[in-house]
């Protein structure tokens, strides 16, 4: 099968007893030790970092789409695993999935139980992701884990203890491994691939604000205070708020922040239906509306179009062509 990279960067499968809880501190060495490897498979491992993925931030997601381009860039490897924190995962997964070009596959996994517990999942997993990684391809960035095997776009993190951690609430499973073969039951539908972005001095802040009974913009209207260039408005139902919230998105976009509409439900898309403040008149005041995806992945959607767009080119119009499929995205030159 070949040669796959595993970049580690910490996570539960990295972790050990800290003498009041978990953390990571083992380096990617030791996680590969814990897992038999699928005949035909050698490994390579990068350690990248080491941290709880609660910690990480766009620098290190930064980091870690950079160094998955560079080891692509040799035709010798046949494939990527990126050993990842479960609490972001979807994040990260995501955001390289929006910058990736290339046919090979790069699986994220994790696991929900520390390494070396005698029940630990992390061992199962990484093999599923070493042998995902070495013979799917062009499907993009996947999740294996628990058995199963997932598109990144749309893919949340849906038990918080559970060891099957994974889904996408909205669209069917995409695959599963069993027996040493990956069956893959369906084809990811993705966006042309954003290009590789610099890595800015200082990232763009995105932030993330929820709507819910008696909310109001106090939060949104301080995210901008705050220098957020991105909002992420969780509505209720389809997408739904208040005329004064909708007041404060039109007040926000007038400031050049770029605002995208999610919905705090677990499964559906954001759909135009209601107004007195719903969906229909926050998309008339400029949101986005981010269909299917929630709110931690709307937000990388945003982060990479705020990286993308270069001066004087559109940035919801960047924004709404990564989240279309198939459609080509427009970047300034």
């Amino acid at each position: 099968m070949g040669r796959i990279v595993v970049i580690s960067t910490g996570g539960t499968i990295a972790s050990r007893w800290q003498g009041s809880g978990f953390a990571a501190d083992a380096d990617g060495a030791e996680v590969m030790a814990t897992a038999p490897l699928p005949e035909g498979v050698t490994v390579e491992v990068v350690d990248l970092f080491s941290v709880n993925s609660p910690r990480l931030t766009t620098a290190h997601q930064l980091t870690l789409l950079r160094t998955v381009h560079e080891v692509l860039a040799d035709p010798g490897v046949e494939g990527v695993v990126v050993t990842h924190g479960t609490d972001t995962l979807e994040e990260s997964a995501f955001f390289v999935d929006l910058h990736h070009h290339d046919e090979r596959s790069v699986v994220f996994t994790g696991s929900q139980r520390p390494m070396g517990a005698a029940d630990g999942d992390g061992p199962g997993n990484l093999y599923d992701a070493l042998l995902t990684a070495a013979t799917t391809r062009g499907l993009g960035v996947l999740i294996a884990f628990a058995g199963r095997v997932h598109a990144a776009r749309g893919t949340v993190k849906a038990q918080a203890v559970a060891l099957d951690a994974f889904a996408d609430p909205s669209k069917e499973l995409l695959g599963k491994v069993g027996f040493g073969k990956v069956t893959v039951l369906r084809t990811p539908v993705r966006p042309e691939p954003l290009p590789l972005p610099a890595m800015p001095e200082v990232p763009p802040r995105v932030d993330v604000v929820m709507h819910h009974a008696s909310g109001d913009p106090v939060l949104l209207n301080a995210a901008v205070a705050a220098g957020a260039r991105g909002i992420v408005l969780v509505g209720t139902g389809a997408g739904n708020a208040t005329p004064e919230i909708v007041d404060a998105v039109k007040a926000a976009i007038a400031e050049g922040v770029l605002v995208a509409l999610t919905t705090r439900v677990a499964a559906g898309p954001v759909t135009e239906i209601y107004t007195h403040g719903g969906a229909v008149d926050l998309v008339a005041a400029g949101a986005v509306p981010t269909g299917t995806l929630r709110a931690p992945q709307a937000r990388i959607a945003v982060l990479a179009a705020l990286l993308a767009a270069g001066d004087g080119v559109d940035r919801a119009r960047v924004l709404r062509q990564a989240l279309a499929a198939g459609g080509p995205v427009l970047v300034a030159a």
